[in-house]
């Protein structure tokens, strides 16, 4: 009876053994799975670091959230495009008509450069002369004024065009904007009608204003009379002060108008000198449609140049640089490029 109860108390001690040991197994797997492996870019954290939760991975094309609050993080930004001509709706040519063309397959943001409808920019030459052609990408344009949208006094007739499209919150016939990753500035150079262009003039405040609040890393600037040119006009020192301005600020960019041929310039400093590292390139795209003009004197820096042509500028505005590509209408003349911002 003795040997009976023995047993039996044997037999229990291993069953209670046996089931602390299945409890403590237990436990442990379950602590380990729900510690789970250290988050690592490589799949394991380095020797003798502490393992850390894992931030999910959001699925392509939607932001994950952010670890403070749960708020969804800004999408990356893409790339924009910008494309267009100056000096273009002229009742007496076809050519505008041609450039516009070239748009219908391109998409993105158009811009113009000035001297938009030929001769004075009045309402009816803009309804007659530039509507027909140019005139079905006007929900996508970021208009400029040029020298001749001023043969009617202020302008009228280009700002009954374009509206409020034309103008800042206070009216003025400057403003910007932001297309992808970058800023984008209008100006307005037909200065002697806006009460001019130096840093202390109401343009030029607003300017240096502007470009103190902008926290892109990379600028462009579009207005009609180019401060250096080769064309027709040549060099305007009345905009210097946009230069000036633009290149303190870093800016990337300047494009023009007004002399009717294409010109694209190595990066330049204020004085007219190359600089590399941080000038401003600039490119003259006065193509749109109105005749052209011979070259005079070529001045330094003019990288490259081209007349008797046709066609309009691509700009592919990147997060930190830029590609360029004049497209004509007709012939073998083509220029292509790309850069890094400032």
């Amino acid at each position: 009876m003795m040997k009976n109860r023995h047993a039996l108390r044997n037999a229990a001690l291993i069953l209670v053994v046996f089931v602390a040991t299945l409890v403590l197994l237990g436990g442990l797997a379950l602590g380990i799975s729900q510690r789970g492996p250290a988050a690592s870019s490589t799949g394991s954290a380095p020797s003798g670091a502490s393992p850390v939760a894992s931030t999910p991975v959001a699925p392509s094309g939607t932001a994950s959230p952010s670890a403070a609050g749960g708020s969804p993080s800004a999408p990356p930004v893409g790339d924009a495009v910008l494309v267009g001509a100056g000096d273009i709706g002229d009742c007496d040519r076809e050519t505008d008509s041609a450039t516009a063309d070239l748009i219908d397959g391109i998409d993105g943001t158009v811009f113009v450069a000035g001297d938009n409808a030929y001769p004075d920019g009045t309402a009816k030459q803009y309804r007659d002369c530039y509507e027909p052609n140019w005139g079905r990408f006007k929900d996508r344009t970021l208009p400029v004024p040029g020298n001749h949208d001023y043969g009617t006094p202020g302008a009228a007739g280009y700002l009954e065009y374009f509206g409020d499209a034309a103008v800042n919150e206070d009216g003025d016939t400057w403003y910007s904007t932001e297309l992808g990753a970058w800023h984008v500035i209008v100006l307005d150079s037909a200065c002697s009608d806006v009460g001019g262009c130096k840093k202390d003039s109401p343009q030029g405040r607003w300017l240096a204003a502007d470009l103190a609040a902008s926290s892109a890393e990379c600028t462009l600037a579009l207005w009609h009379e180019p401060r250096f040119s080769s064309g027709y006009h040549g060099n305007d020192r009345t905009v210097g002060p946009f230069w000036e301005l633009l290149y303190d600020a870093g800016a990337d960019l300047v494009v023009n108008g007004h002399d009717h041929d294409y010109e694209r310039f190595a990066p330049q400093a204020p004085d007219g000198t190359e600089d590399r590292d941080r000038g401003l390139r600039e490119f003259i795209v006065g193509t749109g449609g109105t005749g052209t003009r011979a070259f005079e004197e070529i001045v330094p820096n003019s990288e490259l140049r081209a007349t008797g042509i046709h066609g309009v500028l691509k700009l592919t505005l990147r997060p930190r640089g830029y590609d360029w590509q004049f497209i004509p209408v007709t012939g073998s003349f083509s220029d292509s490029g790309s850069a890094n911002c400032h």
